[in-house]
């Protein structure tokens, strides 16, 4: 389901620009799963202090044992104790370990969430809003986009020009009025006969459009 649609009819937008963000849930919030992560990490220093001072408590244990100040059954409670701590600071490690995972985890859901421009252009049209739902084919687009730098010139061309039309060549457009203008560009592409009967064959000129001057669908002519 979409949550949020970023943009509106009209907007300019850039090369992998959020446009929508889809319905994640709380659970896959990245902010639910930083605020554990700092409990977590109070957690984790609480077995760290106490295996500090059970190590040293042996320390000491094992020291007065040799001077034959306490028994050799106080020593093993401290080494026990000792091991406890120990075993308590691995497992601390490890909750903080997979809270940090979880963190990175909930981010990668969300980014997966995002829906991004893959091109920059403009918003032709909004198909859906938020509330609304979508599929992961074409069926249900949630945005159309018009990318108008660079644009596509498409040229057809009677058949007896076709071999005289190179890939790379350069030819200048002119775009009808009130834009106007010569642009040389280079051609891309070209295909041969479209149909018997018309016998002509198509040209694909790139024509790049950095400014947006030129808005794209207008007709224009070509000179080689």
């Amino acid at each position: 389901m979409i949550e949020t649609v970023h943009v509106q009819r009209g907007a300019s937008v850039r090369k992998g620009q959020t446009l929508a963000l889809l319905f994640s849930g709380p659970s896959a919030r990245p902010s639910t799963s930083r605020a554990r992560a700092p409990a977590t990490r109070a957690r984790s220093s609480r077995p760290r202090r106490a295996w500090t001072s059970r190590a040293k408590k042996w320390e000491r244990a094992e020291e007065l044992v040799k001077k034959n100040f306490v028994s050799a059954n106080a020593r093993d409670e401290a080494e026990a104790e000792y091991r406890l701590a120990i075993e308590q600071l691995r497992v601390a490690q490890e909750n903080r370990r997979l809270a940090e995972l979880e963190v990175k985890r909930a981010e990668e859901v969300l980014a997966q969430r995002e829906i991004r421009s893959p091109v920059a252009g403009v918003v032709v049209e909004v198909l859906l809003k938020p509330g609304e739902l979508t599929s992961s084919n074409q069926k249900d687009p949630i945005v159309k986009l018009m990318q108008i730098d660079p644009l596509n010139v498409e040229l057809i061309l009677p058949v007896q020009h076709y071999g005289k039309i190179r890939t790379g060549q350069r030819a200048w457009v002119m775009p009808e009025a009130p834009v106007g203008g010569n642009t040389p560009h280079a051609s891309r592409w070209s295909t041969p006969c479209s149909t018997p009967r018309a016998c002509t064959f198509g040209v694909r000129l790139t024509l790049p459009n950095p400014d947006r001057k030129i808005p794209a669908g207008l007709k224009c002519r070509a000179r080689f």
